[in-house]
């Protein structure tokens, strides 16, 4: 069990408030981020600052996404309720919940061993049925492509190719580009070879694994 309480819940509309000041207008983000306990992604003792719109450390030098964040790239997402889509970089779990509340069929990639079992666990406790791998997101999970959405949650150095073809026509992939800042591109994949570019600001991600050793 775990505890939410009336602070939480407190600091969660407060948090909400600040999103929508910030310009998140879409409603079913809004409401997602009202409803699920961030404190229970990070460690007790960050539990005083775990609704600031922050990142915070969740161990194996890698972050919990700012909110703003999180819930700007679930805004560009569009999501429809029953979508399925593929999340690279699971992390704390945060952002997969946050998709999940807004009705999304999510299947998510985790490289870092501790953290995939640990945000596996939560988001059980939590009751999200997300689908959970440990294994290589540059690679995807050609099993069950093709995906109506991506969304990569940290910066990566280029468009997956993988990732690209595991994605429906007509599908968005939202992706950070870029070494030490990112910019936020929206891909919408016009066909199996074309696709339109959006940019939408600069972002700071942790930097998406290559080449690592199971």
């Amino acid at each position: 069990m775990y505890t939410d309480s009336f602070k939480h819940k407190g600091l969660r509309k407060a948090l909400v408030d600040e999103l929508a000041s910030k310009g998140i207008t879409d409603i079913k983000v809004l409401e997602s981020i009202g409803k699920i306990p961030r404190h229970i992604f990070l460690d007790s003792s960050l539990d005083n600052i775990s609704y600031q719109d922050k990142a915070l450390p969740i161990g194996c030098d890698q972050t919990i996404s700012q909110p703003f964040t999180v819930a700007f790239q679930s805004q560009l997402l569009e999501l429809c309720k029953n979508e399925k889509v593929l999340e690279i970089g699971t992390g704390s779990g945060y952002q997969t919940s946050v998709l999940c509340e807004m009705g999304a069929k999510v299947f998510s990639i985790e490289r870092q061993k501790p953290l995939y079992i640990r945000s596996k666990s939560v988001l059980e406790l939590l009751k999200y049925k997300a689908r959970c791998f440990f294994g290589d997101g540059y690679k995807g999970l050609p099993q069950f492509a093709p995906f109506d959405k991506i969304i990569i949650t940290c910066g990566a150095k280029h468009i997956p190719t993988d990732l690209f073809d595991q994605l429906k026509i007509g599908g968005f992939l939202i992706i950070p580009i870029g070494d030490k800042t990112q910019t936020m591109y929206r891909i919408t994949k016009l066909s199996e070879t074309e696709a339109k570019k959006e940019k939408f600001g600069n972002f700071k991600f942790v930097p998406m694994l290559e080449d690592k050793e199971m």
